[in-house]
């Protein structure tokens, strides 16, 4: 996969805490242009309340950070002007046809009208969803939610894109149809910090960081922790290294 070397997030020391609840504990990490980064971690881990900072909705206790060489501390609005965001709920409206939604959210995302006519169609087109573009969003396959939820979260191409637990109950074959959504993104150049508890998933990103309690326990690429750790599978280093956590709630 094309990397070009540019770091697009860089998180130094980053911490939050709620009282005297440390719940992100001074992580430290680079991700690179059009990498796919995997963010791990158990309920508890901590891995929501990292990216919630990453994206600008929630303000660090200390250290620093940066996402699409903005700062998160002085520079939040145009973080998000320069990144994409899809929840494990999908952020669509199902009340409304597919196409309203590809046009809510273009223009939310600034698209300008022009633009946002053609990328429709492009996207319709795409997803196979040209026929179904005054569908309600409730009426379609979660699967097809899904990619509908993705392909929107990036029509703005943003530099970064979040995803946070995007596969969620949704079945093995139509997974991995979707991350053929996401190599094809990366292979554009937009970086993809992806959370997700589907150890496989782990095998697809570039590099992976397994969080532990408010820390990175581990970081690399899969093969390297693999060797590392001596262990077949990412499955098996992450319940070793989740074994010692005292922590259930994120």
């Amino acid at each position: 996969m094309h990397k070009e070397g540019q770091i697009v997030i860089s998180a130094s020391e980053l911490t939050k805490t709620f009282g005297d609840f440390t719940a992100v504990d001074h992580i430290s990490f680079e991700v690179k242009k059009g990498e796919i980064f995997g963010f791990l971690g158990a309920n508890g881990a901590g891995k929501t309340t990292a990216m919630k900072m990453l994206i600008g909705i929630l303000s660090p206790t200390s250290g620093n950070a940066s996402v699409a060489g903005y700062d998160i501390y002085t520079q939040t609005e145009h973080v998000k002007q320069n990144i994409g965001y899809m929840s494990q709920r999908f952020s669509l409206y199902e009340d409304i046809p597919v196409i309203e939604n590809i046009r809510f959210f273009g223009g939310i995302y600034g698209v300008g009208a022009k633009e946002l006519k053609a990328k429709s169609a492009a996207l319709l087109d795409k997803l196979e969803l040209t026929s179904s573009a005054k569908t309600l969003v409730r009426d379609l396959p979660l699967g097809w939610k899904q990619k509908l939820a993705f392909s929107i979260s990036i029509l703005h191409d943003p530099q970064v894109v979040f995803l946070d637990e995007p596969t969620g109950g949704v079945d093995p074959i139509t997974r991995r149809k979707f991350w053929e959504l996401i190599y094809e993104a990366a292979d554009r150049g937009v970086t993809v910090f992806v959370t997700t508890h589907y150890m496989d998933e782990a095998e697809y990103c570039d590099r992976i960081s397994i969080m532990v309690d408010g820390r990175i326990a581990a970081m690399d690429k899969p093969a390297i922790l693999k060797e590392q750790f001596q262990s077949p599978t990412i499955d098996a280093i992450f319940t070793q290294l989740a074994r010692g956590a005292k922590r259930t709630a994120d």
